[in-house]
């Protein structure tokens, strides 16, 4: 959260120095209207303060409208990225007020004393999926309104688990739950059938996605500089999914094949990587899996070795038509 009463979602695990690239998600009523946007009816409290969101929150067209906000109104928020030469929402460590890290949230939910329902709910869930995963508890988190602490008793329970190992075990477990009956999933699209990630536990809808651990965070802004190229649309293959839960959500892939004729490539900037910077396209494909993507196919340079490969980034800010499909 922001001096302003911005509350942003931190994106991704590499940032420039003294700030950090992030999402608006919710913003306070006092600037509510210096935005173009269409907004959800709900409404949420933080701080005795009131807050909308947008009513989508994901597309091309909003994260447009932000950055135009930004530029006229806040400017300190937009950061020029020389490594991807293009202008990116982000906040100044000079404008945080407060950061809600998802471990220590949940570690903070567990010493309330007289917990209301929800904050009940999730830490109930968070114990039972702690024993029947043997995955620690303190490598569960809690982000969403009950980490802000400005949810009501239809809230949603938003969970995170640390590591990607942990979140394969965990997925394990909660498939063998669902068997039970234990937990039911809950599936309104063909993504969320994919994903699995959403599920209701004792009339509560919970959901639940990974954080890397520190160990897993392998690159630092600046060791790569990122060219984009073209649109391109393919099938492909999911060579490797061990990175496919974070996001951005990373899928190693062979057996490019595309679908159009703009989308022929030669051999040579042939895409190794999916990258998806959208969090709904989080683990809809597993290795072995054929997948339709549509994204910008983008040249990536090491700088420091000048090692170079290609990837698809789906998720750009620049267009609507950008996705991953599993077939």
């Amino acid at each position: 959260m922001t001096k302003e009463g911005f509350i942003f979602n931190v994106f991704g695990y590499e940032h420039p120095e003294a700030r950090v690239f992030a999402f608006l998600k919710y913003i306070p009523a006092t600037f509510k209207n210096l935005f173009n946007l269409k907004y959800l009816k709900n409404t949420w409290t933080y701080d005795k303060h009131q807050v909308f969101r947008a009513e989508q929150l994901y597309t091309a067209k909003n994260y447009r409208n932000f950055l135009e906000t930004f530029r006229t109104h806040f400017p300190e928020y937009v950061y020029f990225c020389p490594f991807r030469t293009k202008e990116i929402i982000s906040a100044p460590f000079s404008s945080i007020a407060e950061v809600y890290v998802p471990r220590e949230c949940l570690q903070r939910l567990a010493t309330v004393q007289k917990k209301d329902i929800l904050q009940t709910a999730a830490l109930d869930l968070i114990e039972m999926l702690s024993r029947e995963s043997h995955i620690s508890f303190n490598d569960f988190g809690i982000h969403g309104s009950i980490a802000l602490n400005m949810h009501t008793s239809k809230s949603d329970i938003d969970l995170v688990v640390y590591g990607a190992k942990n979140f394969r075990k965990l997925e394990t477990t909660i498939e063998k739950l669902s068997k039970r009956g234990t937990l039911t999933y809950v599936s309104k699209n063909r993504i969320d059938a994919a994903r699995r990630y959403k599920a209701r536990y004792k009339g509560k809808l919970f959901m639940y996605n990974a954080v890397r651990n520190k160990e897993e965070i392998s690159s630092d802004y600046g060791l790569f500089r990122y060219s984009p190229m073209k649109q391109i649309e393919f099938r492909c293959k999911v060579s490797g999914d061990a990175e496919a839960m974070f996001r951005p959500a990373i899928y190693r892939i062979s057996d490019y094949q595309p679908t159009s004729t703009a989308s022929r490539l030669k051999e040579t900037n042939t895409p190794a990587f999916v990258v998806s910077m959208i969090g709904c396209y989080r683990n809809v494909a597993r290795k072995g899996d054929t997948i339709r993507v549509s994204g910008m196919l983008e040249r990536v340079e090491n700088v420091e070795i000048r090692n170079v490969f290609y990837q698809v980034v789906v998720g750009t800010g620049t267009s609507e038509d950008e996705r991953i499909w599993p077939l």
